[in-house]
């Protein structure tokens, strides 16, 4: 049986295998979608996912103030608000496939 494509989530597993994972996706011709932005850019497909940095300095920021005297119970439970599409169109012609137009304008970066 042959997976059609991939969906690969952003745990500590799947994110230490970035490099055999692009490698294999490639070698078996499987469309994959990562949630690490870097990923494109090392041959993967496409990216959707959290900017990292913005997220880390947000739990900066609140370590800040935990560590100034507020009470980590006051403080807002946060999410997420942004997340970035990146598209490789090289990996995407090596697969034979086509991207519309209409996902290539959401696109936060195209790489050709």
């Amino acid at each position: 049986m042959h997976a059609g494509a991939l969906v690969l989530q952003g745990d500590a597993f799947f994110a230490n295998r970035r490099e055999q994972l692009v490698a294999l996706a490639s070698r078996h011709a499987v469309p994959a979608i990562y949630a690490w932005l870097d990923v494109p850019a090392a041959g993967g497909l496409i990216s959707y996912g959290i900017n990292n940095p913005a997220v880390w300095r947000q739990a900066g920021i609140y370590a800040g103030r935990i560590l100034k005297g507020e009470k980590p119970a006051d403080l807002a439970v946060q999410q997420p608000t942004k997340f970035e599409l990146v598209i490789n169109l090289k990996t995407a012609k090596a697969l034979g496939l086509a991207v519309p137009p209409s996902i290539l304008a959401r696109a936060d970066e195209v790489i050709e």
